[in-house]
């Protein structure tokens, strides 16, 4: 029975680590084209390494603007893993090294002369509605993709600051005013819009990732949906037994949560096959605990 145990928890160990890596491989991508087919030809700087190449390349003469974002990434990857040591995982490497490669690739194969379009708007939202869907898919799993990331780690281990995000804001902030100096108002004005623009997505697309639906089932039938539950939806619940306040009658109260298409199949069973039993579903973000991901 161990044996058998152990060998289902490696298996469901294994499929994790697969979907994690089916997932930064999808964000990285997603991210990079956002990067290089919309913010760099736009000269977009709203935070990150790439914020950064943006403006630097424009300063030192001969150097691509991907070709110094893959620079400083490599360099910062080589600090992250000296400073941070055994503590800097594996994904970030990975995150980074794949980023790097892509832009590689685009600026070999698939060269630009200026943006694609004569909408800037339009790009810069495109631009940031991926960038914000990339680096929320990595956030939900714990991963990073690289880049002032790993200055923020830095940063957090050895100046004691508040936290992650607090240092985030402020190399953000810098790259995204350094525009103003070092191309124009217009270029520095949508800078700062896509900065705050992408911070309100990145939540927003977070949120939507961790949503999970918290059911409160108040029935007659609790061995029925208990069933439900356990053998078609794969969760478990908590049952508390209890009595109607009026009727005085006996009553079980189911708690369980679920992810939104369970959702749907749970409601559905408890409507059709215990018509009288009372629901109340909540929306909820951070889930704490075995069959959910931590809140981050």
């Amino acid at each position: 029975m161990n044996a058998k145990m152990t060998e289902n928890r490696d298996g469901a160990a294994r499929h994790v680590l697969l979907k994690d890596y089916l997932t930064m491989t999808l964000a990285i991508l997603l991210s990079a084209i956002g990067v290089y087919f919309f913010k760099f030809p736009n000269h977009f700087s709203t935070g990150g390494v790439t914020g950064f190449a943006v403006v630097l390349a424009q300063l030192i003469p001969g150097v691509t603007v991907t070709m110094l974002s893959n620079l400083m990434n490599i360099a910062l990857l080589g600090i992250g893993l000296v400073l941070i040591g055994r503590d800097f995982g594996i994904k970030t490497v990975y995150c980074t090294l794949l980023l790097s490669a892509l832009l590689f690739l685009f600026e070999r194969y698939i060269p630009l002369d200026g943006p694609l379009t004569d909408e800037p708007l339009m790009e810069l939202m495109v631009a940031m509605l991926l960038s914000a869907t990339g680096a929320s898919m990595l956030f939900h799993i714990g991963a990073s993709s690289g880049g002032t990331d790993i200055v923020a780690m830095v940063l957090r281990k050895y100046a004691n600051l508040y936290s992650i995000g607090t240092a985030l804001m402020m190399t953000d902030f810098l790259a995204a005013a350094a525009t103003f100096f070092v191309f124009d108002i217009k270029t520095g004005i949508f800078s700062i819009f896509g900065l705050l623009m992408r911070g309100a997505l990145l939540q927003a697309v977070l949120n939507t990732l961790r949503q999970r639906k918290y059911f409160h089932i108040i029935t007659e039938d609790a061995q029925a949906i208990e069933a439900f539950i356990i053998e078609k939806l794969a969760r478990t619940a908590t049952v508390f037994e209890g009595h109607g306040a009026y009727s005085q009658g006996a009553r079980s109260l189911i708690v369980t949560v679920v992810n939104a298409r369970e959702a749907v199949l749970l409601k559905n069973y408890v409507k059709t096959y215990s018509p009288h039993s009372f629901l109340l579903i909540t929306n909820t973000n951070d889930i704490i605990g075995r069959g959910f991901r931590n809140a981050l």
